[in-house]
């Protein structure tokens, strides 16, 4: 096995050429390749990414116009440019150059030219979350405690609608939660969710579900021993460039915790490459920035080199700059003020070459030619020199949709992803629990006008019973009354006694009278007259 990649021949004008060799030893250090527009950076890239994967290093990248995909098919001696090709290939010594294809395979965030990558929203964080919707501090905060809340309760945050229902009951329950983590309010979970709305509008929905992405898919070999070349269809993802940047850093902050620490292995384990790296640090706060160096410093101990290529040298922050030992610098054009600052600033960063002016050999580059500085066995950078690239073996050009098709039906990875999977998460169990709460509160209210119905009519009885109590008692007294009134016959008998008697008692009491005053009715005197009379109606009222 070759023990380095041949980038191309440096300063061909004397001693024949220096060959200029990227170290696999060192080819986890990271890179750089830069360079305005049409001068060969597309074309470098391919030619650097196909000698990795010759030499069994899976490399993964970002196929931004579409033209990369073309490393899957072997070049052919009548496509354009193909005596260009053969030509510079004899330039730089290249004596056995034929053409050859390099095993590979297609990924679409969309699902449309590969296989779909997908992430759950828990392996995203809310950190990158927070970036890829651009939401400020205190928006962020809230994000953090709908995480922190949904992992203790063992709520899944799969896909966007198990955030969206996180944060709708976040905003339900704010005081609760407010109490509990921090100041929560509906305001700023009204604010994440109208980002999720256009996070979801861009295609961000694809992204997120399962089957998520198991990482060790993109560090496969085939039987020949060689790398396959991840190629992820970027065209349209690149109309949204927050998900753009972001998927990418999630997927380096994923092999940078998936991987084992591997210290300087003889050849990368990953080689990665950021087309249009500037997506990466436009607008980013701080805190990303920090995160993205932190990892691009970290992970070169886990066997993974990060090569951003960007137009111009500047897009990259300085504290990732500084870990970028391999160094590609096409053309760049003296037209503005910032691009003479990107001169400058790129001809610094070099290694001096006391035979070569940098600053003035920059702007004089011709297409498919660079300054080249890669570091060398004991890790120093080397002196910079110009180069003459070496040009790559596969297509220089996209594959049609036939090509791309038959690639697609022999991955290694064919119908693993291509079906998204919806398993029970936190959309789902928030909304069982609202379903059975609100039957509960449907029930107790259900029970609550139940009783209420129960003791009004309960009440309507007690007043019915008591109206017929009364009607009762009211009947029973008139039965009693009546009961004690006379009979007909009763009364017959009664005034005929009553008669009897009076007529007996008058009878009688006229003839004591006779008898105790004597003397005939006939004569009467005052006296015995008045005292007769007397002795009758007393006797007359004793006999009634």
């Amino acid at each position: 096995m070759s023990d380095g990649i041949f980038i191309g021949l440096g300063a061909p004008e004397k001693d024949g050429g220096i060959p200029q060799t990227l170290n696999l030893r060192r080819a986890n250090r990271h890179g750089l390749i830069a360079g305005a527009t049409g001068t060969g950076k597309t074309v470098t890239l391919q030619g650097i990414a196909e000698s990795f994967s010759a030499l069994g290093v899976p490399v993964f990248m970002a196929d931004v116009k579409g033209d990369l995909a073309g490393i899957s098919m072997a070049g052919s001696p009548t496509a354009k440019n193909a005596d260009r090709l053969v030509a510079r290939a004899a330039e730089v010594g290249i004596a056995n150059y034929s053409y050859a294809d390099n095993p590979a395979i297609f990924w679409d965030l969309y699902g449309e030219q590969g296989h779909p990558i997908r992430t759950t929203v828990s392996e995203m964080g809310p950190l990158l979350l927070a970036r890829l919707m651009g939401l400020n501090e205190t928006q962020e905060g809230v994000l953090t405690i709908a995480f922190k809340y949904a992992d203790e309760e063992g709520l899944l945050l799969l896909d966007l609608g198990d955030l969206q229902a996180m944060l709708a009951y976040c905003a339900e329950n704010a005081d609760t939660l407010s109490a509990r983590y921090g100041n929560v309010t509906k305001a700023s979970v009204g604010a994440i969710q109208r980002q999720l709305l256009q996070l979801e509008s861009q295609g961000g929905d694809h992204f997120f579900g399962e089957p998520a992405l198991d990482i060790h898919d993109m560090l496969q070999v085939d039987d020949k021993g060689r790398g396959y070349v991840n190629v992820l269809a970027a065209d349209k993802l690149m109309q949204s460039p927050k998900l753009y940047a972001t998927f990418l850093l999630w997927l380096l902050s994923e092999l940078f915790e998936t991987l084992p620490e591997v210290g300087d292995p003889d050849k990368p384990k990953l080689v990665f490459f950021f087309d249009e790296a500037h997506l990466l640090f436009e607008d980013a706060p701080k805190a990303l920035t920090d995160k993205i160096e932190q990892v691009v410093r970290l992970i070169r101990s886990k066997g993974v080199g990060v090569y951003f290529v960007t137009q111009n040298p500047i897009d990259i922050p300085e504290d990732v700059a500084g870990q970028l030992g391999n160094r590609v610098q096409h053309a760049l054009r003296a037209f503005t003020p910032r691009d003479q600052k990107a001169i400058k600033a790129a001809a610094d960063t070099f290694r001096i070459n006391p035979d070569l002016d940098v600053e003035t050999a920059i702007t004089e580059l011709k297409v498919g030619e660079a300054l080249v500085s890669l570091l060398q066995e004991d890790g120093s950078p080397g002196i910079v020199q110009r180069t003459l690239i070496a040009p790559p073996r596969s297509r220089l050009g996209p594959v049609d949709p036939k090509e791309r098709a038959i690639i697609q039906s022999i991955s290694p990875c064919a119908g693993k992803y291509d079906t998204a999977v919806d398993r029970e998460s936190a959309e789902e169990i928030l909304a069982a629990r609202g379903q059975a709460a609100a039957a509960a509160a449907q029930a107790e209210k259900a029970q609550a006008e139940a009783d209420k119905a129960a003791a009004a009519q309960a009440k309507v009885e007690a007043k019915q019973r008591e109206a017929e109590l009364k009607e009762q008692a009211r009947r029973d007294a008139a039965e009693a009354r009546e009961a004690a009134k006379p009979s007909a016959f009763d009364k017959a008998v009664q005034s005929a006694t009553r008669a009897a008697g009076s007529s007996v008692g008058r009878q009688v009491a006229n003839e004591l009278g006779r008898a105790v005053f004597g003397g005939s009715s006939r004569r009467k005197s005052t006296g015995g007259g008045i005292a007769g009379q007397l002795v009758r109606g007393i006797l007359g009222s004793l006999f009634k």
